[in-house]
């Protein structure tokens, strides 16, 4: 009876999680800068061309015009990334670190599997930006062992595994990397790797945008990681470019990246994971 009842409060409690993890995939993308403007710009032609409430289809859509003009534009995109990427300082070197980190922890950023191309070109632009700088400070610490992470939504294939392979394509003994493959999300991330690590010390790569809420989870988890960030999108040299004062399609980029970190720490706030 006991067992039969923990199967069911198991049951319910995985059901619970994955309604949760569906309504953050579906629902948090409509708040992200181009379904936002999308969303406006065709609730206000329909309106305008099937309501009489022209003024109110106007109002929508000169805002959804306004909304992307400022939401595509670099500046203000990457001053709504460097708050974020700015937290933690770049690892340029791990010879002042208080504690030799036995791992280094490389969290997946999306990847499109494809036997027919290098490992190195199966995964995505983010994923190869913090799994070489982890390779990077891995021949700095040749003790250490490599933590790749990612799971699988439609792919063939785990995110971790293309990595792994990338991983060993880039110099990495194969022994040297152990694969955490089941996450869906950072959450999920920090939850599963808590227990391969214990209470040993680890270095966290991820992009310097989402570095704030990675840490947040890991500690939330119990584990003791020092920040390593990659992957920047607004640093950049002093002085403007003619460009940056133009709509591009890079300055939404940026915003969507901005809008999914904050929407992310949001979340996180309001489950407990702070």
């Amino acid at each position: 009876m006991i067992i039969r009842d923990r199967v069911r409060l198991d049951a319910r409690l995985a059901s619970s999680q994955m309604t949760g993890f569906l309504l953050k995939k579906l629902v948090a993308p409509l708040f992200l800068p181009v379904p936002l403007c999308v969303l406006l710009l065709t609730a206000g032609l329909l309106l305008l061309w099937f309501s009489r409430r022209q003024r109110m289809g106007k109002v929508l859509v000169t805002a959804a015009a306004v909304l992307l003009l400022l939401l595509s534009n670099t500046s203000i995109s990457e001053a709504l990334l460097k708050p974020l990427e700015t937290r933690y300082p770049p690892l340029l070197t791990v010879s002042s670190l208080p504690a030799t980190p036995t791992y280094i922890v490389v969290l997946g950023g999306g990847s499109s599997p494809n036997p027919a191309l290098p490992p190195t070109s199966q995964l995505g632009g983010v994923t190869l930006s913090r799994l070489v700088e982890a390779v990077r400070l891995h021949r700095q610490l040749p003790a250490s062992r490599l933590i790749v992470s990612g799971g699988t939504l439609v792919n063939a294939a785990p995110e971790a595994v293309t990595m792994a392979a990338a991983a060993i394509a880039l110099g990495v003994p194969p022994e040297d990397i152990l694969k955490e493959s089941r996450s869906r999300d950072t959450e999920d991330e920090a939850r599963l790797i808590a227990p391969m690590v214990g209470a040993a010390p680890l270095l966290l790569v991820t992009s310097a945008a989402h570095m704030p809420r990675a840490m947040v989870l890991f500690r939330h988890f119990g584990m003791h990681p020092t920040a390593a960030p990659t992957d920047y999108w607004a640093a950049r040299a002093v002085g403007a470019e003619p460009g940056e004062f133009f709509p591009r399609a890079g300055g939404l980029l940026r915003t969507e990246s901005a809008f999914h970190e904050y929407l992310g720490a949001v979340w996180a706030m309001l489950h407990g994971r702070h």
